[in-house]
This record gives C-alpha cells, sequence and structure tokens, in this order.
C-alpha cells in the first residue's frame, strides 16, 4: 500500500521528452510523487529551493549551468540525495565520476531512446536507487516537507596521519570531495564487534550491467591486454611506462583488498588518495559499477593519489604500490604462478549479484595465508563481500576492517559483514588509510584487541 505521503522527488533534464519519461518512471511507484521539473541547473536549484524534496534526479549535461555546477550548489545549499543521469561517452563518465567524488548517492545510464526494454530496466533501476536514497537520509538533511534551509556540513576533520602517509599526501595534492548528503562524522564510545550485530539481513542489489563476456587468457610476466572495457586502461595510459613499477615492487609480503558499493567513489578517493606513497603492498579493489566507468574512476584516482592507479589488466603481474580497480563487468581475483601473483579477470556468474563481486575478490587472497592479508569494507548496499571476509578471518587474515556507519553513505554492506563475526575493526572513513598504513608495516595504530569497534556504529536497524 502506497504512503499517504509520498516521497517527493525533482526531475532536472532539458529535454521535455526526457523529463516525462522519467517522471513517469519514478510515478509508476506509488511510493514516490514528482514534485517539480527543471530544464537547467538555475532552475533546479529554485525548485529544490522551493520544495525541499525528498531526492533529485539530474542530468549532466545541460545549458546555463550543467549538473557538475548544479550538484555542488545543491550539495553546498540545500543538501539532497541525488542520482546523476549519464550518457556513455567518455566525457560523461568522467564527469559521473567526479560527481559522486563530489556528492552525487548514485547514477544511472541514460536509457536508449525508443527502446522500451531499455527504459524499463532504467525504471527498476531509477526505482531501486531513489528507495535506498530517501530510506539512507540522516538526520542531518532537512525533514521531509521541511522550508527551512539546513546548516551546511562541514566535512570531518581526518586524525592526523603518520609521517609516511603524510608524504603520500604531499605527492599530488587532491581536492576535497563533497561529503555525501548529511553524513557527519560524531566521536563514540568504544565497544565489542559481537555488540553491534544484528540478526536482520541485508537486501542484495540487483545485478549491474555487464560487458561482452571476456575468457581468463593464460598469465604471463608481461600483461596480456583484452578487448573491450577490461583492456582499454592499458591503452589509455600512455604515461604508464613511466611509473613502471621496479623489479623490488614485486616482491611483497602484505597485500590489501577492498570492496565498496553507494558511495564507494566518494569513499575510495578519501581512502586511496591518503595512502602512502612508499605503501609496500598491492591494493585491490572491487567497486560495484558498470563497463567504462570503472575505468574514468582509476583515471580520475590516479590524478590525485600518490600511488599508480590502474583498472586491472588480464595477466598483468601484480605489484607494491600499484593500485588495481575491476573493470565493470568482471569478476577480479588474484592468481599466482612461477614469476609471481597476477591479475586474473574472468566472466563467472555474478555473486551476491554482481560482478564484479567483492566476495570473489576476498575469496580469491584465502589461499595465500604467506602474505599478511588486509581486507576493508566500505558503504554499499547488500551484503557483497561477507563470505568472502567470513573465509579470509578464518584463514589468518591481519586486518578485517568495515567502515563505520556515521561516514557511510549505506550502511549495508559493512552491517552485513560485522553481524557475522569476522570483522575486527570498525573505523569512519578518514582513519581507515592511516589503520592500513600502519597495518602494513606491522604496527597496529590503534592498539586494539581482537573484537574491538574503535568507533560507535550506531543502530544498525535504521539502515538498509
Amino acid at each position: 500500500m502506497a504512503p499517504a505521503d509520498p516521497y517527493r522527488v525533482v526531475v532536472v533534464d532539458d529535454s521535455a521528452f526526457m523529463r516525462k519519461v522519467i517522471t513517469d518512471l519514478i510515478e509508476a511507484d506509488g511510493q514516490f510523487t514528482v514534485v517539480a521539473t527543471a530544464t537547467t541547473g538555475v532552475e533546479a536549484l529554485a525548485e529544490i529551493r522551493r520544495h525541499r524534496p525528498d531526492a533529485v534526479t539530474l542530468d549532466l549535461e545541460m545549458p546555463e549551468m550543467n549538473g557538475l555546477e548544479a550538484l555542488r550548489l545543491i550539495m553546498k545549499e540545500c543538501p539532497t540525495p541525488v542520482i546523476m543521469f549519464s550518457g556513455i561517452s567518455e566525457q560523461n563518465t568522467r564527469d559521473t565520476i567526479q560527481a559522486l567524488q563530489s556528492g552525487a548517492f548514485d547514477f544511472i545510464r541514460k536509457p536508449t531512446l525508443g527502446a522500451s526494454r531499455d527504459i524499463h530496466l532504467t525504471g527498476r533501476q531509477l526505482l531501486e536507487k531513489l528507495r535506498t536514497a530517501v530510506m539512507a537520509r540522516r538526520p542531518g538533511l532537512p525533514p521531509r516537507g521541511s522550508a527551512a534551509a539546513p546548516p551546511v556540513r562541514q566535512r570531518p576533520q581526518p586524525a592526523p596521519l603518520s609521517p609516511d602517509a603524510k608524504r603520500g599526501r604531499a605527492v599530488k595534492e587532491k581536492p576535497e570531495p563533497g561529503a555525501a548528503a548529511g553524513r557527519q562524522s560524531n566521536a563514540g564510545s568504544e565497544e565489542k564487534a559481537a555488540d553491534v550485530r544484528r540478526k536482520a539481513a541485508a537486501p542484495s542489489a540487483n545485478p549491474p550491467s555487464a560487458a561482452a563476456p571476456v575468457k581468463p587468457v593464460k598469465p604471463a610476466a608481461a600483461a596480456a591486454p583484452l578487448t573491450g572495457a577490461a583492456g582499454a586502461a592499458g591503452a589509455a595510459r600512455p604515461p604508464a611506462a613511466v611509473r613502471r613499477p621496479d623489479e623490488a615492487a614485486y616482491r611483497f609480503r602484505d597485500i590489501v583488498a577492498i570492496g565498496t558499493s553507494t558511495g564507494g567513489p566518494r569513499a575510495l578517493h578519501e581512502v586511496v588518495t591518503a595512502l602512502p606513497a612508499d605503501l609496500a603492498a598491492p591494493v585491490l579493489v572491487v567497486q560495484h559499477m558498470p563497463p567504462r566507468f570503472t575505468l574514468s574512476l582509476a583515471e580520475r584516482l590516479d590524478a590525485f593519489s600518490a600511488l599508480k592507479v590502474t583498472e586491472a589488466r588480464q595477466g598483468e603481474r601484480v605489484a607494491a604500490g600499484v593500485v588495481y580497480i575491476a573493470p565493470g563487468g568482471f569478476h577480479l581475483e588474484l592468481g599466482r604462478d612461477a614469476d609471481g601473483y597476477f591479475i586474473r579477470l574472468t566472466d563467472a556468474h555474478p555473486r551476491s549479484g554482481h560482478r564484479p563481486s567483492v566476495d570473489v575478490l576476498f575469496e580469491s587472497l584465502v589461499p595465500y595465508t604467506e602474505l599478511r592479508r588486509h581486507a576493508v569494507i566500505m558503504t554499499g548496499m547488500g551484503s557483497d563481500g561477507t563470505k568472502g571476509m567470513v573465509a579470509l578471518a578464518k584463514s589468518g587474515a591481519v586486518s578485517t576492517i568495515a567502515e563505520a556507519e556515521e561516514t557511510c553513505v549505506v550502511f549495508g554492506m559493512p552491517r552485513a559483514a560485522i553481524e557475522s563475526g569476522s570483522v575486527r575493526t570498525v573505523l569512519p572513513l578518514h582513519r581507515i588509510a592511516g589503520h592500513l598504513a600502519d597495518a602494513v608495516r606491522g604496527r597496529d595504530r590503534d592498539g586494539a584487541g581482537d573484537g574491538d569497534v574503535l568507533r560507535n556504529i550506531g543502530n544498525p536497524e535504521r539502515n538498509i
């Protein structure tokens, strides 16, 4: 039964046809109503100030003020969950990643006009993301229907980093990515991980779009390029040869694996750009995202990070000081042969509704007990990564870390992992990089024992 007071949405697109399509898709669900539409970023701001909606859909390409400029002003003046509509051009994918790092809640690829099947799929995805967005709202956002302007939330200042981490930040100055709408960091008391587990299971998300299947090739010392999305990273990165790891980088004792979903681009920006340049470990990352967009994510992170960041390529050797982003549509696994460790990409069935899957990445590290393994689950909907985290914990992983509720855009994946009993440490976003840097050096930054929660994660029952 639809609620008496449906969630209110503002639709922003310069195309009258797209405004009508998006409005119809949203209002097909009685939980939502479109209270206003706008054709430019300037009009959008006026309508958002007037209606104080629960969510906004925002086109990237518009006259007068584009979607990126409008998003920044929305986040500054009246923080509201924003879902971006993006094309698949190279510029659109870059702008989408920038929007996600500037505070957008999520994004959807624009449907192909005239393709009813594509429009129907877009509608399903849009309604799912809108439900997630409105349910994840925090008290820091204006109440539904409120006319009063909310106070501007300032991003929490990170705790001081170790000297090595500070040197890493100094290599490339990173911009201040906008905090997700309504997120704030609050100090909390320490408590045991067991005390915050709940019986409720987090729901899994629908499968993302997948690229054309690519079978794994025989690994070699040099990377064998793939076609399509998985191979695009190598072709698009001439500077890679300049930053090629030296031979010593292929000999490492630590490895870091990170999994994230909704809110992940902002979280990855916070963590990856704060890792020190001399991190003596490779970093493998799964971000739930369609093909093409993961390449733009890797390029954007690389531009602001002390470490080299690249979209993973089939068969390439894994080196310390490099961050490997799983290409959209492919599972990322760690392999090993006589030459050392290498990247394995597969088109196996989605796990937990996803390809790439965090579970697949984490489980691929389980056999390598000779490595000191550090696993991190950050913001995201569902429970992907929990099974893999449990397997890593049982096999003796050094670090099992979950992002604290207070900084999560969606406290689904971290909560599911915590409830499994496999998470040793819970940290707010701005403390994860420093903790990882110290853990790789063999030091426990916070001095916490097994099962200690380093921040209060609040009440998981309120979140998805």
